[in-house]
Order: C-alpha cells, then sequence, then structure tokens
C-alpha cells in the first residue's frame, strides 16, 4: 500500500469504515498494520472496523498462514436509509474512478483532466 497520503485533522467526507473496505478492496491480502498506516487509523481501530464489517456481513476472512485473505460482499447495501439501494460495489467502482482520475494528474480550469 504505496502512497500513503498526509495526516489530516477536521471532518472529511468518508467514514473511517469505508477508508478501510476501499484499502482492503486495493489489496484483499493487506497486513491490518499497512491498512492503519494507509487509513491513517491506529491498528486497534482498524481491527475493530474489521470486526464492525464482519459482524455486519459486509466483509469475510480466511485465515492463509500468518496472514489473512478478506473477501468483501459487493451485493451488500449500504446501511444508511439515505443510500438506499446502493450497493458495496458500487460505493467501491465510485472510490475506484476516483483513484484513476487523480492518478491522470491535475484537471485542468475546466475542469477536464490532461490527456
Amino acid at each position: 500500500m504505496e502512497g500513503v497520503p498526509e495526516s489530516h485533522n477536521g471532518w472529511t467526507f468518508l467514514t473511517n469504515h469505508a477508508r478501510v473496505l476501499a484499502a482492503i478492496a486495493d489489496d484483499n491480502s493487506a497486513r491490518i498494520r499497512d491498512i492503519a498506516a494507509h487509513c491513517r487509523l491506529t491498528e486497534r481501530a482498524v481491527q475493530k472496523i474489521i470486526a464492525d464489517l464482519e459482524q455486519d456481513g459486509y466483509l469475510s476472512h480466511i485465515r492463509e498462514g500468518r496472514g489473512n485473505t478478506y473477501r468483501i460482499e459487493p451485493d451488500r447495501v449500504l446501511r444508511h436509509p439515505a443510500e438506499a439501494g446502493l450497493s458495496v460495489a458500487a460505493l467501491l467502482s465510485l472510490l475506484a474512478q476516483d483513484e484513476v482520475a487523480r492518478s491522470r494528474g491535475p484537471a485542468t480550469e475546466t475542469g477536464r483532466r490532461r490527456p
């Protein structure tokens, strides 16, 4: 998990649960230590978030050697009533599209990305 962002203070648009889920989607065999560093969370917080996601059926894991391989349930619907009908796959797709767009470079004044 490269490209760890700078630390941030204040409010953000995404919850820590969404960040952890996105990090796992990026690397389903990532170590808790790496997820924590990427998401700027403590390892204990990531463990709790993973437990929450597993308890509610959004995530499961298989122990492989000394590590885990996670499986995201893409068809699960998000919990908040305002996101009724929005699946985990749709959320992760939006986040992945953003990641691809950011890797292409800065937008021009018109808002379009440079080729």
